[in-house]
């Protein structure tokens, strides 16, 4: 068996795939499980570094210790050359996302009990919309720590193509495609042209009609439910004695998986305590306080994610605040939702619609459009699809697992 595998390293899950006859292509990384959270938990208690579901445990547990979610936005941003404060010691991120890829190929290759030297990762199309520089930076970003992981030679792949490939190898005819590929931290999207005969072509650049992308992901759709629905109560939007408005930086960032950690540091305190000091509602502000000092943001986070999950099904639910003050319970709806992240969804529209156009294809041509990625069961986000091809079919995918699936096909045709 050939020693390449195909990496997802996502912005919320990750897998690793392998081609093998007869056997299944992606690898339990967890429990037996074929996804790994992008989730890293450092335990000051005992000095320990857990990953995955077992960080969110130990997290939960109320261990003291950092957590830390969604490396992958990082990539791309200067945050990236930053580092943080862990277990009293300053650690840079790029070290950061290196142990955690390290940890995905070392569970990887016990799995299959075989060693990688090769590796497809995938990326999105873009990593920073309108900036190809950053972009190009961000990958090669990428390409070092996965070299300091461990992996020798490293290619990489679209997300969405990757996804086609997956799709491809289960259809019968020639499709055009549209690849949906909503995940944590970007929405990409890909018009492509497959079938099994073109599946057998090495070189299918003919068959990639266009590509598009836009830095739009699961994470945002976290991020502006938790500012529209939750952040209120805790003084967003609320006034100051002078008529200024509560400064909105502690909310985003508490409200934005990979800057929970700054509404921590000592500046930040310092600076609320003054600003609390001085606000009208001092109760919700009292609220925030309490919430920072408990170091509560990630669990706040976690319980709007849930939510955001749960209206993919229910119109409306309740989200269990039961460690803030006078608010256990809150009710959102699924109307709530898709007001907060309707101009999300207006840039993803017009990502698609622009892709079209660049591919000079008509939008009555696409045959089908295959959806993959954990956040692309979101409704109303299908609902804008449909209406730009209102005559192609909807396939859902493997939501988590369709890229890691294609990244392995395409790591055998790459290394043998």
């Amino acid at each position: 068996m050939a020693n390449a595998c195909g990496v997802d390293f996502g912005t919320s899950n990750s897998t690793v795939g392998v081609s093998r006859p007869g056997r299944p292509t992606l690898l339990p990384l967890e429990d037996g499980k074929l996804t790994l959270p992008s989730v890293v938990f450092f335990n000051a208690e005992d000095d320990q570094v857990s990953f995955g579901r077992a960080a969110l445990v130990n997290y939960l547990a109320g261990h003291e210790g950092r957590l830390m979610r969604s490396l992958k936005s990082l990539l791309g941003t200067s945050l990236i050359d930053g580092q943080t404060e862990v277990l009293g010691r300053a650690v840079p991120f790029r070290q950061l996302l290196q142990q955690f890829i390290g940890e995905l190929r070392q569970r990887a290759e016990t799995a299959s009990d075989q060693s990688f030297a090769h590796a497809v990762i995938g990326r999105p199309v873009f990593f920073i919309d309108n900036d190809a520089k950053a972009d190009r930076l961000a990958e090669q970003t990428l390409a070092d720590i996965a070299a300091a992981a461990g992996f020798r030679h490293v290619a990489f792949q679209f997300e969405p193509i990757a996804a086609a490939f997956d799709y491809e190898s289960q259809i019968t005819r020639e499709e055009l495609v549209l690849v949906a590929d909503i995940g944590g931290g970007t929405s990409d999207f890909s018009l492509v042209r497959l079938s099994p005969q073109r599946a057998r072509q090495a070189d299918r650049r003919n068959d990639i009609l266009a590509t598009g992308g836009v830095h739009i992901g699961g994470t945002d759709f976290d991020k502006y439910l938790s500012l529209s629905s939750v952040m209120p109560l805790l003084g967003m939007g609320s006034r100051l004695n002078n008529d200024s408005e509560v400064p909105s930086s502690y909310y985003f960032n508490l409200a934005t998986w990979h800057t929970i950690n700054l509404a921590y540091t000592q500046k930040a305190w310092l600076q609320l305590n003054d600003i609390a000091r001085d606000a009208r509602a001092r109760d919700k502000l009292e609220r925030l306080m309490a919430l920072i000092r408990e170091r509560g943001g990630h669990w706040l986070a976690m319980q709007v994610e849930e939510g955001k999950i749960a209206l993919s099904q229910a119109e409306s639910v309740v989200l269990d605040l039961d460690r803030i003050a006078s608010c256990p319970h809150l009710t959102i709806t699924r109307a709530d939702f898709d007001d907060a992240i309707a101009h999300l969804m207006g840039w993803v529209e017009s990502t698609i619609a622009a892709l079209l156009r660049d591919a000079g294809v008509d939008a009555s041509a696409v045959d089908t459009v295959f959806f993959t990625g954990g956040s692309s069961g979101v409704g109303s986000l299908r609902q804008r699809v449909a209406r730009l091809v209102p005559d192609a079919r909807q396939v859902e995918g493997d939501l988590f697992g369709s890229i890691g699936t294609g990244l392995a096909i395409d790591a055998l045709r790459r290394f043998g």
